[in-house]
């Protein structure tokens, strides 16, 4: 999409789910891998969370409709951008460590990027989606399927995309999604009762490496390791 030189990238998928702190604290160690190491390559991740919410740095606690000192779920305020949101079994996220000046793009850029590869990757799935003018994230008709969420530090990226794939809608009803007082909150189940986390895996690696000029690559035992 910029352009044509490719960008080595790790990509990590995992079939378990993974608790958040601890995929947070793998994205804050390759930041500071990539912010030592200029020629460190990048890297993704694709995994799902156990049910949580998470608070952006500025998100108004307002928009939690229960007890903070008693969540329904664990509840964790993190250094993305955005307000609050539930993550869960059925959530595919995509976690993106980049370095944005290698890609010589900026954030605005980026965020509509990983929202038109979201949008790619539906079509391919005959899925019409779109964005909203003023807001981030994409949407099937009326409903909200994917949101975003990024942080950022020395142009190296953390956080990313959650796709609802299949999972627990009801689990929203306890929050202010993203702040938006009206809004419905969808799952790609209800246009695509076959969807299969495979195939959406595969379609978004596809697409990011089109948008993004990712050349992916699996991790060494090195790399594994200290992931």
């Amino acid at each position: 999409m910029f352009l044509n030189k490719k960008h080595e990238v790790i990509l990590f998928k995992f079939e378990q789910p993974i608790p958040y702190l601890q995929a947070w604290g793998w994205q804050n160690e390759w930041q500071e891998h990539l912010i030592t190491n200029q020629d460190a390559p990048e890297a993704i991740w694709f995994l799902q969370h156990p049910p949580c919410y998470t608070v952006g740095r500025n998100s108004n606690l307002n928009l939690l409709h229960f007890n903070v000192s008693i969540p329904p779920e664990p509840l964790y305020r993190i250094n993305r951008g955005g307000e609050v949101t539930y993550h869960g079994y059925g959530q595919l996220m995509i976690y993106l460590v980049i370095n944005l000046q290698r890609h010589r793009i900026d954030l605005h850029l980026y965020i509509r990027t990983l929202e038109q590869t979201i949008i790619d990757t539906l079509a391919c799935l005959n899925v019409t989606a779109h964005r909203v003018h003023g807001l981030t994230g994409v949407w099937i008709q009326n409903q909200k399927v994917a949101a975003i969420g990024v942080g950022i530090r020395r142009w190296i990226t953390q956080h990313g995309i959650a796709l609802n794939i299949k999972c627990n809608l009801s689990s929203f009803q306890s929050i202010t999604p993203c702040g938006l007082m009206i809004q419905s909150v969808g799952e790609l189940d209800e246009w695509i009762p076959t969807v299969n986390l495979t195939e959406i895996q595969n379609l978004l690696q596809y697409q990011l490496t089109r948008n993004l000029c990712f050349n992916f690559r699996h991790p060494t035992l090195d790399e594994t390791f200290r992931k």
